[in-house]
């Protein structure tokens, strides 16, 4: 099953049809996906399941029904234990961004958290999930396929803020403060944090 946030709530998609009642369930072969995207941007569906019988065929058949950005992030630990956080948009975030022609994506995720945050001396460490959401960019909505990296940094100046991204600020947290953190932030920072728990 995948997880896919549009505006922050979840669109499911599934090869199971599932006995809860709290959802609509549409069939992924036959959607409009920007009609069911618009209702759940204006608030009028919280939660859908989009059904297809092939799991294989599942990210493809999206895929084919709406455009694809592909992006690389970092979740980035220093010396001391501590993750670089930005700040944007009123919400809390980690550095990512978009590929470039012929990038590797790993290569793209370290690129954008040095080009967000000033953040260098960077190595991956493990490959995390990727994540999944859509967004919407002039008029045209989108889905964002963001390929995560944990990793290592053992740069010790200030971090700064890219302010053309719109960064206001970038922060290393201590493991017991990010529980608050994720309060304010997104579902899809969320999750890659869950992933993290299990992996510790």
């Amino acid at each position: 099953m995948y997880k896919v946030f549009v505006n922050d709530k979840p669109l499911f998609l599934t090869n199971e049809i599932s006995k809860e009642t709290d959802f609509q369930l549409f069939l992924l072969e036959s959607i409009d996906i920007k009609q069911l995207i618009i209702k759940i941007f204006q608030n009028k569906i919280q939660k859908a399941f989009l059904y297809h019988p092939d799991e294989k065929e599942i990210m493809k058949t999206l895929k084919s029904k709406i455009p694809v950005s592909k992006a690389g992030g970092g979740l980035v630990y220093n010396k001391k234990g501590e993750v670089l956080f930005i700040f944007r948009g009123g919400k809390w975030d980690l550095p990512k961004g978009g590929t470039e022609k012929g990038e590797e994506i790993e290569d793209t995720a370290m690129r954008e958290v040095e080009e967000e945050t000033g953040v260098g001396q960077l190595r991956v460490t493990k490959k995390l999930q990727k994540t999944y959401h859509v967004f919407k960019r002039n008029g045209i909505y989108k889905l964002k396929i963001t390929h995560w990296f944990e990793m290592q940094s053992d740069f010790e100046g200030i971090p700064v803020g890219q302010i053309e991204e719109g960064i206001e600020k970038v922060v290393w947290i201590h493991p017991n403060n990010i529980s608050e953190i994720l309060k304010n932030s997104y579902e899809n920072i969320k999750l890659l944090f869950e992933e993290e728990k299990v992996s510790l």
